[in-house]
């Protein structure tokens, strides 16, 4: 019997919900709040107010892999020079948690990925150290400079020229999300668990800013399937010239954290996924599972049946909720 694509999809952003999550969520929150309050205390009137921002800001998050991304806004003066802040900020972050967490070095940030509890959940709080654009305007322009620690698609290690308004990239993406939650939220989610289990590269961001631009570009309508798979040709026709201007900074391609190898796999992907479902509707569900943690009421009965016909070997489920 083949697969009903759109109820499917449908129940994939249902099970996907972070308040199926709620326990977990809740020791995000009460992890993020010490994290804010250890930096508050270090670094004092050096730092503006610390704010969410990523997935969870937005209102894009799915509960598979969630994490709290922070953004730390220090003043102008703070630092001499924006490596000088993030090595700052790394070593303060890794000598307040080594002995509870893995604290490593990300591409802008610094990721704190706690031990597993009893309940044998981890929690994963990314701090993203930002420096004042120009002295005191900061809280007119919100206006950041970012620091590169590593390669970061097209932008080289070192790179000091990731100037951003991270609460523009927020309020843009949920503004859209928001107006046209029936079609762009959606999409995104779907896009990010595709990511997930199929084991992808592209950022959050990225898939966030190249779904609104299809919905700007594309007359996207019908079902929820039509939808998703007229969002896939368009990524897949033009991920290699797309330029996704940051709303935060219109000289900031996002399409520069994909180097031109991963905009030709992602093209591929998008693709072939599109031929095979149309072939063999049953292939959804390995590219886009339900979270067999929290299915669906018609898929209760239907759990381990539905696992074993998986048209390829289970990915492992991640080990953070990020």
């Amino acid at each position: 019997m083949a697969t009903d694509k759109n109820q499917h999809l449908a129940c994939v952003i249902e099970s996907h919900r972070t308040s199926k999550e709620q326990k977990l969520l809740d020791k995000h929150i009460e992890k993020r709040d010490k994290v804010k309050a250890a930096l508050e205390e270090k670094y004092g009137n050096k730092l503006f107010t610390l704010f969410n921002s990523g997935s969870y800001a937005k209102n894009t998050a799915i509960n598979k892999k969630f994490d709290f991304d922070m953004m730390a806004p220090f003043k102008r003066d703070a630092f001499s020079t924006l490596k000088e802040m993030y090595e700052e900020v790394y070593n303060f972050l890794n000598e307040k948690y080594s002995s509870e967490a893995i604290v490593r070095k990300q591409r802008v940030s610094t990721g704190i990925e706690f031990f597993s509890d009893t309940d044998g959940h981890v929690v994963k709080i990314d701090v993203v150290p930002g420096r004042e654009l120009k002295q005191d305007q900061y809280k007119e322009d919100n206006k950041l400079n970012l620091f590169v620690y590593k390669q970061f698609g097209k932008l080289e290690p070192g790179s000091e020229r990731i100037q951003s308004n991270v609460r523009a990239q927020i309020d843009n993406v949920r503004y859209r999300a928001t107006n046209e939650k029936d079609s762009i939220r959606k999409i995104v989610r779907l896009l990010k668990v595709w990511r997930l289990y199929n084991q992808k590269t592209p950022k959050s961001f990225f898939l966030e800013l190249i779904t609104i631009k299809a919905f700007d570009n594309k007359t996207v309508s019908g079902t929820l399937w039509d939808k998703l798979k007229i969002v896939m040709e368009y990524i897949s026709d033009n991920v290699n010239t797309v330029s996704l201007p940051d709303p935060g900074n219109s000289s900031n391609d996002v399409a520069d954290t994909l180097t031109d190898n991963d905009k030709n796999i992602l093209s591929d992907d998008m693709k072939y996924m599109i031929e095979r479902i149309e072939e063999d509707s049953d292939t959804i569900k390995s590219y886009y599972p339900i979270n067999f943690n929290h299915p669906c009421e018609e898929d209760k009965d239907k759990k381990n049946e539905y696992t074993q016909r998986q048209d390829k070997p289970s990915i492992p489920p991640p080990t953070r909720f990020g």
